[in-house]
């Protein structure tokens, strides 16, 4: 089964304080790639939230981002050190009366000192497990985007591998007549000499053998089909495979390069430019298989 590595998933937890949202967004790439954006009050979670990613997502570009909301109905989770405050307020004004300096802004300035006002952690109103539930619910989700999205590559790629199947096809027929058209070529070529040079027919005859040897594109045609049989068959497999569907489609391009090199025919010249063209649209697509 192949699984596309763009997908998309959320969730959504609520409790009387806050609302909770979690959006997964994947894309193609070589290696996992996480960017995690997520309230510093799950800070102490990131490794495991990274952790479940990686599980679950294997490979991609990842924008993964959890948002906490406070619900309309939440009171305000906010805490006022009251001594911490005391304490600015008290040397404020006993530095400003000691100078002789304006003391109507104290309360303010000591209000707005470092840690008198702190906000409480949203994760003390929320436990973790309803969290982590709904992560992997996102990302399960992505999970089943991603697997619609490789059945219809999946789609794709079969009719690709059947186009260069009848290219391959069209190779095959041709190249019965090729080699004849060759011997002809040639002996027609020999025919138009044979006045002015003496020629060795045995000789000629070894050396004619010897060029449709070098021309012969029996083992390419025979490897280009294993290929595409194994293509296919890694297309079944029950874990998706793109890096090794990107291998097999550089073998499959090798045996087409070296048809097209040794065919020295205009029909095969033809059937080959489609077969690569089909390919690129292969290698294109594999890029996005996980």
């Amino acid at each position: 089964m192949l699984l596309s590595m763009t997908g998309y998933g959320s969730a959504e937890v609520s409790t009387p304080q806050y609302n909770i949202k979690i959006e997964v967004k994947s894309l193609n790439s070589k290696f996992l790639d996480v960017i995690l954006r997520s309230p510093r009050e799950l800070a102490d979670k990131e490794l495991e939230i990274r952790g479940l990613i990686g599980q679950y997502l294997k490979r991609g570009k990842v924008n993964f981002s959890i948002e906490i909301q406070p619900t309309e109905s939440a009171e305000p989770n906010v805490h006022i050190n009251e001594a911490l405050f005391n304490a600015y307020y008290s040397k404020y004004l006993e530095l400003a009366n000691g100078s002789s300096a304006n003391t109507d802004e104290i309360f303010k300035l000591a209000l707005q000192s470092p840690e008198v006002i702190s906000s409480n952690d949203a994760v003390e109103f929320l436990a973790w497990d309803q969290v982590k539930s709904a992560i992997i619910s996102a990302l399960e989700k992505c999970n089943e985007f991603r697997a619609h999205e490789g059945k219809v590559l999946e789609e794709k790629f079969l009719e690709y591998v059947s186009l260069i199947r009848e290219g391959l096809k069209q190779v095959s027929d041709q190249d019965v007549h090729r080699v004849e058209l060759i011997r002809e070529r040639l002996q027609a070529g020999l025919e138009d000499i044979k006045e002015k040079v003496q020629v060795d027919q045995n000789r000629f005859e070894q050396e004619l053998i010897y060029y449709i040897e070098k021309l012969d594109i029996t083992e390419e045609k025979v490897r280009l089909a294993k290929h595409l049989d194994h293509l296919e068959e890694v297309m079944g497999h029950t874990e998706s495979e793109g890096k090794k569907m990107g291998f097999i489609s550089q073998e499959i391009g090798r045996e087409i390069n070296t048809i097209g090199a040794k065919a020295n025919d205009a029909v095969i010249q033809r059937a080959v430019v489609h077969m690569k063209d089909e390919l690129e649209k292969i290698k294109e697509q594999s890029s996005n298989i996980l």
